[in-house]
């Protein structure tokens, strides 16, 4: 076989690995890539390495860091029972104010995980006491996070938007932001209009809704200074978003407004070491052409009519099983002017949109962390096993959601 194909191979091998098995699939990839660059496709050891995205790791680190650092000194937490208490258990107000909490905290830097682990131990808790049913309040809280997950300031759109760079599709972030935001608004809509229909117009109030936070420290407020200042230096003076978070972060150890060890631990190392191995992969891929080998394969599934649809429905189902942010982005937004190129017809921006929303909107099945984080949170064992059930349903319904989606208006939004 060609290096082509042999790097093709390596590449299926690690998606299979990524959804068959609990092993971090980043450990598989870097050593795959060391295997098929140096000892079938000659590379020197040097090349394979400067594959690994250096700039990527930096941001991660830096944005991972510094919100675990307000995460383990509780500004997330006091943050967001605030704002679930605005609605004194309003049933009918809670549902959309638990999107919009979790919306908030995922795009401003954590990411859909981490701002799901926040807010729904004390989301169901809440709901549950306003009469608010468990399905709705998961889906609410899991689709609000995914809707902020592509943020430019948020890790997992760091990576949609670097590989997209890398690309030749970069300098649309927004528009990134834009329609992973509309996907999940019609979703979240749909869901709330449906299972909300019945709820109490007013309040029911329960002490986990109107018990009153305690106040705010002096390592809160400097927390949350600090997050404005470096959100305000990113977005209106363009500052690096990973060495500008690591510098805000050395800040408030500094301070001891947080405690570094516990914040360390406290990152997605995981998830880090799973981005950089398959990107260092795909990196090999794109040297020994077999991106191309795999462009050539995708082009055989659609028509330059069809092909947002298409790609958007095999990201979603291969994300159903699989890491979106490790596995997902990093394999197939490389792909997108290839893939339009060998069709002859399409818009690459359009399609990056595809795999973008397409492989997010599956995300709150429980096969996924959030939806598992959802069920994890309801302490009766029935309950959770009905939740388990209804999001496993919701989650392969999404696939063809996001694919009719996508195929209907990620054209219009890539061209807005």
């Amino acid at each position: 076989m060609t290096p082509a194909a042999w790097s093709l191979l390596a590449l299926l091998a690690a998606i299979v690995l990524s959804f068959s098995s609990r092993v971090n699939v980043g450990l598989v990839a870097l050593p795959l890539a060391w295997l098929v660059g140096v000892y079938v496709a000659h590379f020197k050891v040097e090349a394979v390495a400067a594959g690994f995205p250096a700039s990527l790791f930096l941001t991660l680190a830096g944005v991972t860091l510094l919100f675990a650092l307000a995460e383990v000194n509780g500004t997330l937490a006091a943050m967001a029972q605030r704002a679930v208490r605005l609605c004194h258990g309003n049933a009918r107000l809670l549902p959309l104010l638990l999107f919009g909490v979790a919306f908030v905290l995922s795009s401003l830097g954590p990411g859909a995980v981490p701002s799901v682990a926040l807010v729904a131990p004390f989301a169901m808790a809440v709901g549950a006491r306003a009469g608010v049913p468990a399905f709705l309040t998961a889906l609410m809280v899991g689709n609000g996070a995914n809707a902020g997950n592509l943020s430019p300031l948020s890790a997992v759109g760091v990576i949609a938007n670097e590989a997209m760079a890398r690309a030749g599709v970069g300098g649309h972030e927004w528009k990134v932001l834009g329609a992973n935001l509309a996907a999940h608004l019609v979703v979240g809509g749909a869901a709330y209009v449906v299972l909300g229909a019945r709820l109490a117009a007013q309040p029911q109030a329960g002490a986990a809704a109107t018990a009153r936070p305690p106040a705010l420290g002096w390592q809160h407020s400097l927390t949350l200074a600090v997050l404005s200042l470096w959100v305000v230096g990113v977005v209106w003076f363009e500052l690096h978003v990973g060495l500008s978070a690591l510098a805000a972060a050395a800040l408030l150890v500094l301070a001891r407004a947080g405690a570094e060890g516990a914040a360390l631990k406290a990152m997605p190392w995981s998830a880090i070491v799973m981005v950089t191995g398959v990107t260092t992969l795909i990196a090999v891929l794109e040297k020994t052409q077999g991106l191309d080998l795999f462009t050539t394969l995708l082009s055989r599934l659609a028509s330059p009519d069809s092909v947002n649809g298409m790609i958007a429905l095999v990201t979603g189902v291969i994300s159903t099983y699989s890491s979106t942010s490790g596995v997902v982005l990093p394999a197939f937004l490389p792909t997108a002017p290839g893939l339009v190129a060998k069709l002859g017809g399409g818009d690459p921006l359009a399609v990056c949109l595809s795999i973008n929303v397409g492989s997010s909107l599956v995300d709150v099945s429980p096969l996924s962390t959030l939806g598992a984080l959802c069920v994890a949170a309801v302490s009766d064992p029935e309950a959770a096993r009905d939740l388990f059930r209804k999001l496993l349903l919701w989650g392969f319904a999404m696939t063809l959601v996001g694919a009719a989606f996508c195929q209907l208006l990620a054209g219009p939004l890539a061209r807005l």
